[in-house]
């Protein structure tokens, strides 16, 4: 019981600051669904072929042991079998391409560029933070940190947000697992994923990819509102981007 009761300690430590739950979040978006539903049709011939074969050495190793065995027992020696080995050269071959093909459609149509598209974010990776630059001319800076929380990354729910990723230093990955995959942010190459989050919330990831000794600050938190909320809070960036700088004081003369 005390056992149970440290690995539960253990698994929600991982979902605190700084890091995500290592159980899978119930997607919020329609690619982090897509990608939800790879993983579990993946995990089940996987998990079939596993038994299958843990199974069968298990039967081998107990119904053959030496314990059960005659003095001087030699098992039968089988040399070659056409119909076997074509048999598990081909099964294997076939699930392994299955699962290939429905990966890379799944990738081909969660992380390429889409071109209906509601709104575009630009998203720049660097050491060791996030920059959001809205095509409405608002600037988010999430600088990473660990001593509180980043400042968010604000979308309006049910809307369509084109996500152009960029690095400016080293390889960084955006990685919120509720709502996409791991897309990687590289210095002079633009990736490309997208999202449309169904509900109002908030959501964390972190950079997946290790950049540098500020890696793990590199917190990720998403919030989703209405359009209503989202409007005023675009209006208050807008505002606060345009105000004009308090004038400094002349010096006195001397």
């Amino acid at each position: 019981m005390l056992g149970l009761g440290a690995a539960a300690l253990a698994l929600s430590s991982c979902g605190g600051l700084g890091g995500v739950s290592p159980i899978f979040p119930t997607p919020v978006s329609p690619n982090g669904q897509d990608i939800y539903n790879t993983y579990i049709g993946i995990s089940i011939p996987a998990i079939i072929v596993f038994i299958g074969v843990e199974a069968s050495l298990l039967w081998v190793v107990l119904r053959y042991r030496r314990s059960r065995q005659p003095a001087g027992y030699i098992p039968p020696q089988i040399h070659g079998h056409n119909g076997l080995e074509i048999a598990w050269t081909i099964v294997p071959l076939v699930l392994v391409l299955g699962i290939a093909l429905y990966s890379f459609l799944e990738l081909q149509k969660d992380f390429q560029p889409i071109n209906n598209q509601q709104m575009k974010v630009i998203v720049s990776g660097h050491q060791f933070g996030w920059i959001y630059t809205y095509d409405n001319g608002v600037v988010v800076d999430q600088e990473g940190t660990l001593a509180g929380d980043v400042t968010p990354f604000v979308v309006p729910v049910n809307t369509l947000v084109k996500l152009q990723f960029q690095g400016t230093d080293v390889i960084h990955s955006w990685w919120v697992p509720a709502i996409s995959g791991k897309t990687d942010a590289v210095p002079g190459y633009d990736n490309f994923s997208w999202l449309k989050i169904d509900r109002v919330g908030t959501w964390r990831g972190e950079c997946a990819e290790l950049c540098g000794a500020g890696h793990s600050t590199m917190q990720i938190i998403v919030q989703a509102m209405d359009r209503t909320d989202y409007d005023q809070w675009v209006q208050t960036q807008l505002a606060k981007t345009h105000a004009s700088p308090t004038p400094s004081a002349s010096p006195s003369p001397s």
